[in-house]
């Protein structure tokens, strides 16, 4: 299914793989890059439940942007264990002009095809998802 602005379509185990983290708990996180042509957005890495939080963040290219969800495991202020899935967009200042346009302008319909997202982080560099960042946004 193409992207109407950027003509990106979305392949089939983007959602697949989504759908394994959201519903049967099968990984931590799941990134999602552009095909090398830029007209797919294809599954990049995928942590297992195992992984940490600096696995995920070390999993970031530090000069090119991707999509990423990750399923945030806290506890809530009454000792609650709690699951957030979060969406990220990670566009580094030094990523490509090209690069970051073309995931804008994809990311709105990305989103919409993964159904369960609970929270959003647009990021640039690493302190905009640092594990505080993180727990901020769950309070």
């Amino acid at each position: 299914m193409a992207n109407s602005s950027s003509g990106v379509a979305v392949h089939d185990d983007c959602k697949l793989k989504f759908n394994e983290l959201q519903s049967k708990r099968m990984h931590r996180f799941i990134t999602f890059m552009m095909d090398n042509k830029g007209k797919e957005i294809i599954v990049d890495k995928i942590g297992d439940r195992t992984t940490s939080y600096d696995d995920f963040t070390s999993s970031l290219p530090e000069g090119d942007c991707r999509f990423a969800i990750y399923d945030f495991d806290f506890l809530t202020a009454e000792e609650v264990p709690k699951s957030r899935i979060f969406y990220i967009l990670w566009s580094p200042d030094n990523a490509k002009v090209r690069s970051k346009m073309l995931y804008a302008s994809s990311n709105e319909k990305f989103k919409k095809e993964l159904n369960g997202i609970q929270l959003e982080l647009q990021a640039t560099d690493a302190s905009e998802i640092s594990l505080d960042a993180l727990k901020d946004r769950v309070k």
